[in-house]
């Protein structure tokens, strides 16, 4: 008998799949991003330009000092900077995060890093790369991925991208070698972390919830439960490591959010305009956001639909339609000229759903609809059942305000559930759990068999059934159920539309300006159709793939290269829809910051500090904080006592209060009838940055405390809750007393004051509890919070140097612990490389894709 050596394969032919598809994921993403690739332009991202003009203070003061601003009086009058502009110098995942992208621009990276780590997930679960590379394209190019970039919601395609990794450390370790899938669980959950969108991280963490307790079941059934309690407590010991490294970041955001609006209220009178029944229907604990404003943004029960059908209601709020639509006859005939219909055209109300407005739909792709519908008949029994629930709690968490019983379940008990808004953000756990099942599902239907009779290092022959064998023709019948499934249900997508109005709550608005509504609704109408049509066709092109597949017409290499193509046509044409060519432009961010002549005027002032109050959309836009120091700005996280400011008093006209935020400077919106523009106003009465009042006005409630600032003179009373800072003395003398800022950067603020005799100062300077300290004479003293939001403090006869620092603890200690982490993580991922590298398992697809 003749025994033949195993012929040892080379290193660089083991690696050059993988290079290649690395090389391949280059070229997509700089062939869809090629205006700022090769053209020198950039995305224009509304939610970045805000981010700029936000975190501008924070930046310079990092420039010119080499420190970090903890603080910034940019944006709502001052606020800590952890959710704007924080860098942790213990976080050594920025390095790695670098390396993961190879350092590509922004967007570019966002991209390539979801085709990375979704390449990564197929070939740690033993997928062939071909199979790999379709995995990629499905989780990287699903339309919201994009949708949210044209947004400029860059730490969400971030936290996206980076699941995968998650995913695959998860599998890996009750699949495989549970120290090489704990290590990609730890670097994947750092990575996710690290990006910094905890709703991102919250909805994937409850994918993991769902696997777990699947995977308990099936281990208590089959007498497995030591060694699922084993990896468990692994996989536990990953995630507080990878807390650990992220600990710096989310230590300071857990202690921000008791004080933002994501925590607690105090107040219980509703804010004018409140009714009060809404106001009971908040979380039976008081905190958390308002379930009304979390389920805002709920999508519609039938607009599930567009996961398969992209354009069922409309697609975008806004979109375009040619001249040759319906629309475009109409106008045309309405006498519209040339140059406008163009820009009528390339605006149009399209969406028809049950969301307030849109950017995209979530669109999965009709390829791995299809697929995801034969993963539940060929796949695992526990992934397949795991990826289902966890798709169906996606879908039934999205819908919001319209699946109520359960939801509302969810929002007010369910831990940290209501710390979170627009619940549509959910689908990202569909957008995971889909293509995983659907590549899954492939892997399965192209696997051959293995033999021995191929001794090549160690990897046996593959073979392929005959095409007339019981298990491909098993193979057979259930792909025709998965494609009569999805197909059929194109088809009853179609049927249901007959009966569809095709009507959208802004038409009103339309008819009242003579708008061709039954034109609009009619290209509705046929958005709709035209994609219920065109993702019909890729379910059948795919299954028509599979199918000669199975019939030994193709090849397993053509068969996975050609659902390869469909994949990436089907969801490429559709994410094109929502960023193209037309959302780049020349112009830089930091070149959209140009002050304007009401901006140029107001930095005549020298002034070290003042507040400025621009009336154009004031709490929604950051423009204004990139010049100045801001009544106003745009953040999801602002403190939760600025928020009832705005709500109870600055949007009552009560320019008492803005007064006392030394609000120096109005910016008013330009008047169209008259052709007037914005103007500035300065405002004598502004009280500066501090001043002596003569009266404390005690009151013994945050409600009541808000309600005094209604009714009060902020020059010679400060309004005191005294259940919580107890004064013993309430009235003063101020004649005489003069106070001055003399040094100011974002935080640190040093005053000069001149008592005539005992005196009571009141600071233009929000109160934060955790990290400002007040000084007088270098001595460290207490201060109180004063008219709801202000500082304060006695002031004791003479001449003094007061100042204000903010050094919170938790940043030191959350530094700390982030650069331990990190250093114990890289030796960690270092050791178990070594690790796997000595014993080199060979990962097969056998466990994971077998029915």
């Amino acid at each position: 008998m003749t025994t033949v050596s195993p012929v040892a394969v080379p290193l660089w032919r083991r690696m050059l799949p993988h290079l290649l598809a690395v090389l391949f994921f280059l070229a997509l993403v700089f062939v869809y991003f090629s205006p700022l690739v090769l053209d020198d332009q950039t995305l224009a991202q509304h939610d970045i330009v805000q981010f700029r003009g936000g975190s501008q203070e924070a930046a310079t003061y990092r420039a010119e000092t080499g420190k970090e601003a903890l603080w910034t009086n940019s944006m709502f009058s001052g606020m800590p900077t952890y959710l704007i502009s924080t860098r942790f110098p213990g976080d050594l995942s920025t390095y790695l995060h670098q390396v993961f992208t190879l350092n590509l621009p922004a967007v570019v990276a966002n991209l390539f890093l979801a085709l990375l780590c979704g390449y990564i997930l197929f070939i740690t679960l033993g997928v062939r790369p071909l199979v790999a590379v379709v995995g990629a394209i499905a989780l990287g190019f699903t339309s919201y991925n994009l949708v949210i970039l044209a947004a400029g919601h860059n730490t969400k395609s971030l936290s996206i991208a980076y699941a995968p990794l998650v995913l695959a450390g998860l599998l890996v370790t009750f699949r495989r070698n549970r120290w090489l899938g704990a290590a990609l669980f730890a670097l994947g959950l750092t990575m996710n972390v690290r990006s910094n969108h905890l709703q991102i991280t919250y909805y994937l963490l409850l994918l993991v919830l769902v696997f777990g307790i699947v995977e308990l079941i099936y281990a208590f059934r089959e007498k497995r439960l030591p060694d699922f309690l084993g990896r468990t407590a692994l996989l536990g010991a990953a995630a507080l490591l990878a807390v650990g490294v992220s600990f710096g970041r989310l230590y300071v955001t857990a202690e921000y959010g008791k004080y933002s609006i994501r925590g607690r209220s105090e107040l219980t009178a509703p804010s004018p305009g409140a009714s009060a029944v809404a106001a009971s229907d908040d979380a039976p604990s008081g905190s958390g956001l308002d379930r009304d404003y979390a389920f805002n943004w709920s999508y519609g029960v039938g607009e599930t639909i567009t996961l398969l059908v992209p354009n069922y209601f409309g697609g975008a709020s806004q979109g375009a339609l040619s001249e040759s639509s319906a629309t475009g006859k109409a106008l045309t005939q309405l006498g519209v000229p040339p140059v406008q219909l163009r820009d009528y055209l390339s605006q149009l109300p399209l969406y028809w759903g049950d969301q307030p407005s849109t950017s995209g739909p979530v669109y999965v792709g009709a390829v791995v609809c299809m697929l995801f519908v034969l993963g539940l008949f060929v796949a695992d029994r526990r992934l397949r059942t795991w990826l289902l629930i966890g798709t169906i709690l996606s879908i039934v968490l999205a819908w919001g305000k319209n699946f109520e019983t359960f939801n509302n379940l969810m929002f007010d008990y369910f831990p940290g559930y209501n710390k979170f808004r627009s619940v549509s953000m959910a689908l990202v756990i569909a957008q995971l759990a889909m293509p995983l099942l659907a590549v899954l599902a492939l892997a399965r239907v192209l696997r051959a068999h293995r033999t021995t009779s191929a001794p090549v290092a160690g990897q046996p022959a593959l073979t392929l059934p005959a095409a007339d064998s019981a298990e491909t023709s098993d193979l057979k019948r259930k792909l025709l159920y998965a494609v009569a499934g999805t197909a059929g249900l194109c088809i009853l997508a179609w049927l249901l539309s007959l009966g569809a109005d095709y009507a959208s709550p802004i038409d009103a608005q339309l008819q009242q300006s003579g708008f061709p509504l039954d034109a609009i609704r009619e290209d509705r109408a046929s958005l709709l159709r035209a994609d219920v049509l065109r993702s019909l066709f890729f379910i059948l092109a795919a299954g028509g793939v599979l199918y000669f597949f199975l019939q030994r017409k193709l090849s397993a290499t053509a068969a996975a290269a050609v659902m390869a193509g469909l994949t990436l046509v089907d969801l490429w044409a559709v994410d094109k829809r929502y960023l193209n060519d037309s959302n780049f432009q020349r112009e830089t961010v930091t070149q959209q910051f140009v002050p304007t002549p009401q901006d140029q005027q107001i930095l005549q002032d020298k002034d070290l500090s003042y507040r400025v109050l621009n009336l154009n959309n004031p709490f929604n836009e950051a423009n204004t904080s990139y010049f100045h120091k801001s009544i106003g700005g745009y953040h999801g996280a602002k403190l939760r006592r600025y928020q009832d400011l705005i709500e109870r008093q600055i949007s009552q006209n009560n320019t008492q209060v803005l007064n006392m935020l030394n609000t120096r400077y109005l910016i008013t919106p330009p008047n169209p009838q008259t052709n007037q523009p914005s103007q500035v106003q300065r405002n004598p009465a502004a009280l500066g940055n501090a001043w002596f009042v003569s009266e404390i006005q005690k009151v013994q409630s945050p409600d009541q405390e808000i309600a005094a600032l209604s009714n009060f003179n902020p020059a010679t009373t400060a309004v005191v809750d005294t259940s919580k800072f107890p004064v013993s003395k309430t009235s003063y003398n101020a004649a005489g007393s003069t106070i001055r800022l003399t040094n100011y950067s974002p935080d640190a603020l040093k005053y000069q004051a001149n008592a005539a005799q005992d005196g009571f100062v009141v600071f233009s300077e929000i109160y934060y509890k955790d990290g400002w300290n007040a000084y007088i004479d270098g001595k460290l003293v207490p201060h109180i919070r004063a008219n709801y939001v202000l500082r304060a403090m006695p002031v004791p006869a003479g001449q003094h140097t007061i100042e204000f620092k903010f050094a919170p603890q938790s940043y030191a200690i959350g530094n700390t612990v982030s650069l331990v982490s990190s250093i114990i993580l890289i030796l960690g991922l270092i050791g178990v490389a070594f690790y796997i590298w000595k014993k080199r398992p060979v990962l097969a697809d056998q466990d994971l894709v077998a029915a």
